[in-house]
């Protein structure tokens, strides 16, 4: 076999095992865009530095529908197998999010653009959101162990809508993702705890998205101000719960950190990027420098920790640890 046909092998190969994971980077990425730029704002920042992870995102974005495209488009059965797994089923909704976060970081450069991406994240992502119900209520191989907080992912998105949908003027289309969103989280929720409660720990690989946790209510007080236009009790309550959640799973940073490498670990990096966001806007509203302090601190943590995750990916992929056969 010649250099070239071994090269077209080893691509595909790699190809077949290219997972829909991988989409959670955009949303690290963007959501650190969003954090900056928000920062920026608040703080009345000279420096743009929110400029650097939404090109990055822009850029890993691309590259991944480029890939996954070629991956549908070739590799169907791969495709099929996944839409199917209890665990990547999950992760499909990230595409679709995808899109919708990229609008929101890009609504304040290019309302037009950002226009474009909501409307087909949010097209998308009701499609994929309701075909992952369907597998979830017409499934024949799903055990209490398969689930985990990855499984917020489509519920998370819907939340999202909101945030760029009301000032594009989507307001009705806006209120009917935020009520799917905000209802599915507390029964997921509470099923969720059930599972962790009662049954065998989660896998290593699948620990970080704890972290998950955090995003429907942190993501659900920005929306729901953006529907409402003002603090009340009920957006308290959410930004409050978020908070606590993050502060639960810091306290248990050395059981994170303390795991293996794997794609999953982007699961730190989105959650932590919109409480961030939520704390900003709790300064904006309320005017207490406790938040701002606060926003500082998460502030700092996401962006070493997307830094972090950037070079660990960068790294597993030159050393081929990543898109290979799951053990």
């Amino acid at each position: 076999m010649d250099d070239t046909n071994m090269t077209d092998t080893s691509f595909q190969s790699r190809l077949q095992f290219l997972p829909v994971t991988f989409f959670a980077v955009v949303m690290g990425l963007s959501g650190l865009a969003i954090a900056w730029h928000r920062a920026e704002g608040v703080f009345h920042l000279d420096v743009r530095i929110s400029e650097v992870p939404l090109f990055l995102a822009i850029l890993v974005f691309l590259a991944l529908l480029v890939l996954y495209g070629m991956k549908v488009l070739r590799l169907t059965d791969a495709v099929r197998a996944e839409l199917r797994h209890p665990v990547q089923l999950n992760f499909f909704p990230a595409v679709s999010v995808s899109f919708i976060l990229l609008g929101i970081a890009i609504l304040p450069r290019e309302p037009r653009v950002a226009e474009l991406l909501w409307v087909l994240g949010s097209s998308l992502h009701l499609v994929l959101t309701l075909y992952v119900m369907s597998v979830w209520i017409y499934h024949q191989h799903f055990e209490i162990q398969h689930i985990n907080a990855a499984w917020f992912i489509p519920v998370v998105g819907n939340v999202l809508v909101p945030i760029a949908g009301v000032p594009l003027g989507f307001t009705e289309v806006s209120w009917f993702f935020f009520s799917v969103g905000m209802v599915f989280w507390l029964l997921l929720f509470a099923i969720i705890l059930y599972r962790v409660l009662f049954h065998q720990p989660l896998p290593e690989r699948l620990m970080p998205t704890f972290f998950i946790l955090i995003a429907p209510p942190a993501a659900g007080f920005l929306a729901y101000l953006q529907l409402t236009g003002g603090l009340d009790p009920f957006a308290r309550v959410l930004y409050y719960i978020g908070l606590f959640l993050t502060l639960l799973l810091l306290t248990q940073a050395s059981r994170f950190f303390g795991i293996r490498y794997y794609l999953s670990w982007w699961a730190y990096s989105f959650p932590l990027a919109v409480i961030t966001i939520a704390t900003l806007v709790m300064h904006e509203q309320t005017g207490l420098p406790a938040f701002a302090v606060i926003a500082w601190a998460l502030l700092s943590l996401v962006s070493l920790v997307v830094v972090y995750l950037l070079y660990r990916t960068v790294q597993a992929v030159l050393v081929g640890s990543i898109c290979v056969p799951s053990p």
